[in-house]
């Protein structure tokens, strides 16, 4: 029985070689090195800076906001690498969360948001002790997990696309010479080496990527060192820095729906890097690590932050570099811990310019989108898996740009792309392979007739 469980968690796929297996221990400055480079991948800090810019926070809470944000990701990546999940898993602020956080902060609803996000979290914390969530695993098929991840990967290539050309038509930096100089230098660097290095080249990629396109910046006098200097050394984010939680209905509602986004798209991330390191995802894993996730939550919330969920890229990450230790995360907890903790080590990686930025995730999201990709070749090849992939990629992809600006609950949501295509998923899974699978259960056996 075990035996048909693990092959049941295990699909047959094309293999991933890894240098380097989930539970290789390696020499410490290989870790920290190892980690630096999840780190730089993950957008972490950008999410806390880009969510912050566009509400027009002031500085000191825009500074909380990203130091409560690593403090958030550190811990919760650090508790899940070594004592829950126990997978290479990233963990950071959620996409899904983005625009409805800029949303309320426009509106100076942060502290009704928080209460939002604080009610959904103990919601989904309560659904993952008592093993709710994982008896739903079912639901969370490869069609449903594969067209999240490929959706988040579309999601992010809109974002690092923007960051690559400095922006859209009309925008000043928008593919002027230094930034196609410093995106597509960074990028190359990672792609060559991904492709063509091996050994220690390979594994490093990003972080040299990150350093020749730093330098080009420099070069370029596109690197500011300025606000690094303004910063202290130490500090420690504020409880409840937008004042006493609140709860409305509607907006619990919003957070509430994005929390499920985020949840689905975990589940995707937890089926790629188990099905990456070969190692089953056990219902125990899932109990464990959505736990994790929503105490994260809330903890980040209450210091300023908003939700923590896995991170896709970071799965990418492992697929192009080969190093699938968990104990490499594990040092990434600890960076995002100390960076969380020091304001001026923070502001250095604020510093690197977008383009690079773009030039990094650029390959990550491709490598992400390949994910997505491989598991739906693996789901079974029935019409009904065909529909759910399709049109939850189609309505992902098309509606957004749609109802872009539209006002309201149904704005929100259907300008959301992560969020359209994640819930067109779940709800076509429901409705054309687990409910008639249901009713096929329930339904008695036709007697066999007699000769």
């Amino acid at each position: 029985m075990q035996e048909r469980e693990r092959a049941q968690d295990l699909p047959d796929q094309e293999p991933v070689y890894l240098s380097v297996g989930v539970e290789e221990k390696l020499p410490a400055h290989k870790n920290i090195l190892y980690g630096l480079q999840h780190v730089f991948v993950s957008n972490v800090w950008l999410d806390p800076v880009f969510v912050a810019a566009l509400i027009g926070l002031p500085m000191a809470l825009a500074a909380n906001m990203v130091n409560a944000i690593f403090i958030a990701a550190g811990l919760v990546t650090l508790v899940q690498a070594t004592r829950l999940v126990k997978l290479p898993v990233v963990q950071g602020p959620s996409a899904a969360f983005d625009s409805l956080m800029i949303s309320a902060g426009k509106d100076n609803g942060l502290a009704a948001a928080g209460g939002g996000i604080i009610l959904s979290g103990l919601i989904v914390f309560a659904l993952a002790v008592t093993g709710v969530l994982g008896r739903l695993k079912s639901i969370f098929s490869p069609v449903v997990s594969g067209s999240v991840i490929l959706v988040v990967g579309i999601a992010l290539s809109g974002f690092t696309l923007s960051e690559f050309l400095g922006g859209s038509p009309g925008t000043d930096t928008f593919a002027t010479a230094p930034v196609l100089t410093m995106s597509i230098a960074t990028a190359l660097v990672v792609i060559l080496l991904s492709v063509f290095a091996k050994g220690v080249l390979r594994s490093f990629a990003f972080l040299i990527a990150l350093l020749v396109g730093d330098l080009i910046a420099f070069g370029w006098g596109q690197i500011d060192f300025s606000s690094v200097a303004e910063k202290s050394w130490f500090g420690l984010p504020h409880f409840l820095p937008y004042g006493s939680l609140t709860l409305d209905l509607p907006t619990f509602a919003t957070f509430f729906f994005a929390y499920v986004v985020a949840v689905i798209e975990a589940m995707g991330v937890y089926h790629a890097a188990s099905d990456m390191v070969r190692i089953p995802l056990t219902a125990k894993r899932i109990r464990y690590g959505f736990s994790g996730e929503a105490a994260g939550s809330v903890v980040s919330t209450l210091i300023g932050g908003f939700p923590t969920t896995a991170y896709a890229q970071n799965v990418g990450l492992l697929r192009l570099t080969g190093i699938g230790s968990r104990h490499a995360v594990t040092a990434a907890g600890v960076i995002f811990l100390i960076l969380g903790f020091v304001p001026k080590a923070g502001a250095i990686l604020v510093v690197t310019p977008g383009a690079v930025v773009g030039g990094l995730f650029l390959p990550a999201a491709a490598s992400l989108i390949y994910s997505g990709v491989g598991i739906l070749g693996r789901m079974a090849k029935t019409e009904a898996n065909f529909t759910i992939a399709g049109l939850s990629i189609l309505l992902a992809i098309s509606l957004p740009p749609i109802f872009e600006g539209a006002a309201g609950f149904a704005g929100k949501f259907l300008s959301n792309t992560i969020m359209v295509g994640a819930l067109s998923a779940i709800v076509l899974q429901l409705l054309l392979v687990n409910i008639p699978g249901w009713f096929r259960i329930f339904r008695p056996k036709p007697r066999e007739l007699s000769s």
